[in-house]
C-alpha cells in the first residue's frame, strides 16, 4: 500500500469514527436536566392519598416561572384576597408583609374571560363538571356528549378541587380549578375559567375559605 493510500484510509477511519461518536451522543443524551430544584420538584410529585390518584409532573416539564412560590407583591388588597392576572398568567394569594403566594395558571381564550370582583361562593372536592350551553354550542362534538355532566374523578377536566366564583349572589360560571392538561399552564386555552396544576389547586383550596374576595384584572 502506498503512503498516499494509507493516509486516505486513515482519514476515512477518523471521519467515520467521529460520526459514530456523534450518533451515539445523539441517541443517548442521558437523563433530561431538571429546570427546578429537588424541593420544588417534590411539591409536584404524585399524590396517592386523595380520593382518586393524582399524577405527578416530571421535573423537566415544570416551568420555573409557573411553579408555586412566595414573591414580593405590592397591592392595596387585604391578606387573604385572591388576585388573578390573566395577562401574565399568574394567580396571587395576598399574604402579610407585602408578600403573596404566586401560582402559574392557564386562562380563557380571548373573549371568554371574566373580569372584575367576585367572591368564593362554593368550594368542592372532586367536583362534578357540566359544560355550559355556550361551550356545547361552540364545540358540539367535543362537549355535547357531556351535556348531562361528568362525575368527579381523574379524567374530570376540573381536576381534584374547584372554587366557584359568585358576584351579586349569582354564579358567574367562572371557576378556579385543576386540570388534566398540565402543559397548558401559562397559556390561554380554556373556555373562560382559571386552571391550575392539580398540586397547586389543592394547596390553594386549603388556604382560601368560602367567602374570600377574588379580583380578576
Amino acid at each position: 500500500m502506498s503512503v498516499r493510500s494509507w493516509f486516505t484510509l486513515a482519514a476515512v477511519a477518523v471521519t467515520l469514527g467521529g460520526c459514530v461518536t456523534q450518533s451515539e451522543a445523539e441517541l443517548n443524551p442521558g437523563p433530561p436536566k431538571s429546570m427546578v430544584g429537588a424541593a420544588v420538584a417534590a411539591r409536584y410529585a404524585a399524590i396517592d392519598t386523595d380520593k382518586y390518584p393524582i399524577a405527578g409532573i416530571e421535573p423537566d416539564e415544570l416551568q420555573p416561572a409557573y411553579v408555586r412560590q412566595l414573591v414580593e407583591y405590592k397591592t392595596d388588597e387585604p391578606p387573604g384576597t385572591v388576585v388573578v392576572d390573566p395577562h401574565r398568567r399568574f394567580l396571587y394569594l395576598v399574604m402579610e408583609g407585602g408578600k403573596a403566594l404566586r401560582y402559574g395558571v392557564g386562562v380563557g381564550k380571548a373573549g371568554l374571560e371574566f373580569s372584575g370582583t367576585a367572591h368564593v361562593g362554593r368550594k368542592a372536592e372532586w367536583p362534578h363538571w357540566t359544560p355550559t350551553k355556550n361551550m356545547i354550542a361552540r364545540e358540539p362534538q367535543r362537549y355535547g356528549k357531556w351535556a348531562k355532566g361528568m362525575d368527579g374523578g381523574a379524567a374530570n377536566p376540573l381536576g381534584p378541587r374547584a372554587l366557584y366564583l359568585f358576584k351579586d349572589g349569582k354564579d358567574t360560571l367562572y371557576r378556579i380549578h385543576g386540570t388534566t392538561e398540565p402543559e397548558t399552564i401559562g397559556k390561554a386555552v380554556s373556555s373562560g375559567c382559571i386552571r391550575m396544576l392539580n398540586q397547586d389547586v389543592i394547596d390553594l383550596y386549603g388556604r382560601v375559605p368560602k367567602g374570600a374576595k377574588v379580583v380578576v384584572k
